[in-house]
């Protein structure tokens, strides 16, 4: 298969793109970029939980959020930004320790609009949560 990446995109670009954001204050590792497709993590611990002990439902959104958007934005060629638009997740399962792990995959990439698609899964490969984001592609400002 063909790369859809129109910008360079690894694992290590990634992670220093996200430093000093909601990303590393979260702990969020991003794991590999495929062809179309970064998968990435975030660990079920205190700063993830909310007070029952499990994973916060707006967390798996952070985290579906950050691979979507990421991936929409090395999809565009230079000159071009993206804006979220929407997102939306359905939360499936709880989790109450271990890892989370997502993988986001464009479901369509126009000419002014990118949808991704960012499942989440738990350590048993479980479906956590699965989440549909929207973004607005345009002229960067300048």
């Amino acid at each position: 298969m063909t790369s859809i990446w129109k910008q360079p995109a690894s694992v290590e670009i990634l992670s220093e793109m996200h430093r000093n954001t909601v990303v590393e204050y979260l702990g969020i590792e991003f794991l590999e970029v495929g062809d179309d497709f970064i998968r990435g993590r975030i660990a079920v611990d205190h700063r993830t939980v909310q007070p029952m002990g499990v994973l916060q439902g707006g967390v798996s959104v952070v985290l579906a959020e950050a691979l979507g958007s990421v991936g929409a934005a090395l999809s565009v060629p230079s000159g071009v930004q993206i804006v979220g638009l929407d997102i939306n997740a359905n939360h499936l399962r709880g989790v109450n320790s271990g890892w989370v792990t997502g993988e986001a995959r464009p479901l369509h990439l126009g000419r002014t609009t990118h949808v991704w698609e960012i499942k989440l899964r738990d350590e048993r490969d479980r479906l956590v949560c699965v989440a549909r984001l929207t973004v607005v592609v345009m002229q960067a400002a300048g």
